[in-house]
């Protein structure tokens, strides 16, 4: 399982949202370049970049950033927020980023995404961002009449590289991620892999994933723990590093090493 750092980007800071609260608004960092190549220097082998603005607004205010953290690290990036088009989908490839993340767009362009996946294979992400079960749209401002898991069953055959689940309640809130949602996700998304997004706290809550990676989940996102301090990556890398399954499992069960 991957353990994906966050930097969301808010004007070029690095920030957090408490649910998606563009008025409760954290400032962790002002250069997001510098926390990039931290995280990358703890062993980080991927990182998540969330535009705010972009996502808010549509307009490409972070795109600066975006360019110096891609040039400045070697390990993959990939971006979301207000990734809308297929002309801001290859922009943003064009600027070094390994993958993106379309979010509103599979909603109300789903052959958009198909097309994207196909012309750049292994590099098209969805993020579905949901509330009650229900998918959020524009930067967590609207919400759709769109369950979740019928969007993730729907992009099954589209050829995308992952689906990022996000569950708002959870959010920035260090409560602890929602397993329920993320196995129906897991069984809806399957055979696209999962990465869980939303409410890590800690290791304790890394680890209880670990019973969803069978099932397809294979990585998590986390931010705000690891700028509190509550979460160290090197120890998170660590804890879910190889030899964690026995293989096969036994009579369907999932095993520790």
């Amino acid at each position: 399982m991957e353990i994906i750092p966050a930097i969301d980007l808010l004007d070029g800071h690095c920030v957090r949202l408490h649910q998606g609260d563009y008025d409760r608004v954290t400032r962790f960092a002002d250069d997001p370049v510098r926390q990039a190549l931290e995280w990358e220097r703890q062993g980080a082998p991927r990182l998540h970049l969330v535009d705010l603005d972009g996502a808010r607004s549509g307009e490409a205010v972070n795109d600066a950033a975006v360019r110096a953290i891609t040039a400045a690290l070697s390990i993959p990036v990939q971006l979301g927020g207000g990734v809308r088009s297929r002309d801001r989908a290859e922009d943003l490839l064009a600027c070094g980023l390994d993958r993106v993340i379309l979010g509103t767009v599979a909603i109300e362009q789903p052959t958009l995404v198909h097309e994207l996946a196909l012309a750049h294979p292994d590099r098209i992400v969805v993020g579905i961002d949901a509330r009650d079960g229900r998918v959020a749209t524009r930067g967590w401002l609207e919400e759709s009449s769109t369950e979740a898991t019928a969007l993730a069953s729907s992009l099954v055959d589209r050829g995308i590289a992952a689906i990022i689940s996000t569950d708002i309640a959870t959010d920035g809130t260090l409560a602890g991620p929602n397993l329920g949602a993320l196995r129906a996700m897991a069984a809806a998304a399957a055979p696209v892999p999962v990465i869980a997004s939303g409410g890590i706290g800690d290791l304790a809550d890394v680890l209880s994933l670990l019973a969803l990676e069978p099932l397809g989940v294979q990585g998590v996102i986390v931010g705000r723990a690891l700028y509190d301090g509550r979460l160290d990556l090197g120890e998170a890398i660590t804890a879910v590093g190889p030899a964690r399954w026995q293989d096969p499992p036994v009579d369907g069960d999932t095993a520790f090493v």
